[in-house]
């Protein structure tokens, strides 16, 4: 019985410390989550407005909240008493591995940002582009898909057209 006693003591003594902050912790989490919705809600309105490709807008508003909602962890666990340096260290540390392991994709990521951009070509433009010549069927953050003359679908990586050669026939 003793025993059991001194988990008590030891539970209330936790509860007591930990509680406010884990509970101010909740909150923030709760709140936050809430007015990042709203921030990203008005975002994608403020962008409908503008003139902006439909994938970009997609693509701005779901980093936009990514962003937000990192942020918000970061802050959260601080609150809790996470120590947040070494945290941030480790995260680093593992986006640099997963950055130089998907160092192709993040090119073609980096394409696909740069093509739905600057534009070059749209959705329903006839180009010639890394010796495939057909319309554009679909722009894709990592590749832009034709369909060619003779009816065949060619899905083409997004980092060798942004930095390759384009000929659109369709430009004015």
């Amino acid at each position: 019985m003793e025993n059991y006693q001194i988990y008590v003591d030891q539970g209330v003594g936790l509860v007591m410390v930990y509680g406010p902050k884990l509970l101010l912790a909740i909150v923030t989490l709760i709140v936050g989550l809430w007015i990042i919705k709203s921030l990203t809600k008005a975002s994608s309105k403020v962008m409908k407005k503008g003139d902006m490709d439909a994938s970009l807008k997609s693509f701005l508003t779901s980093i936009i909240s990514i962003i937000l909602k990192i942020l918000l962890v970061i802050s959260v666990m601080g609150m809790v008493g996470i120590e947040m340096t070494s945290f941030i260290a480790i995260m680093g540390a593992a986006g640099l591995a997963v950055g130089m392991a998907l160092s192709g994709t993040m090119q073609n990521f980096a394409g696909g940002v740069m093509i739905l951009i600057f534009k070059p070509y749209k959705v329903g433009d006839f180009i010639d582009t890394q010796g495939y010549l057909g319309t554009v069927k679909e722009i894709q953050i990592f590749n832009t898909i034709l369909k060619t003359p003779d009816n065949k679908r060619v899905i083409i990586p997004n980092a060798p057209i942004s930095s390759g050669t384009l000929v659109n026939y369709s430009a004015e």
